[in-house]
């Protein structure tokens, strides 16, 4: 399942971005959810993300609606908010 994932995910942003052979998908499983990590170039995140976050909210829309039964509901995480996250826990 994760490796179909993986796909999709990479079907539906690889054509969005200008720096591809930069992209990666780290999958990190948690108590609750299969993390997918999106790495991607500093220009590509906006891209990504788009105006008002429509492209990204669009994206994990697609990703969290594919769930098979016994499986853990899928979550897209950016490269971004994980420094965003990384600094909010720093004191």
């Amino acid at each position: 399942m994760v490796e179909q994932i993986q796909s999709l995910v990479r079907t539906i942003v690889e054509p969005l971005i200008d720096h591809p052979e930069e992209f990666k998908i780290e999958v990190h499983d948690s108590e609750e959810f299969m993390e997918y990590h999106l790495i991607l170039h500093p220009d590509d995140i906006g891209r990504i993300i788009g105006k008002k976050g429509r492209v990204i909210r669009a994206i994990r829309t697609i990703v969290y609606s594919v769930r098979m039964r016994d499986q853990k509901r899928s979550r897209i995480v950016i490269a971004d908010d994980l420094d965003q996250e990384d600094e909010s826990t720093v004191e």
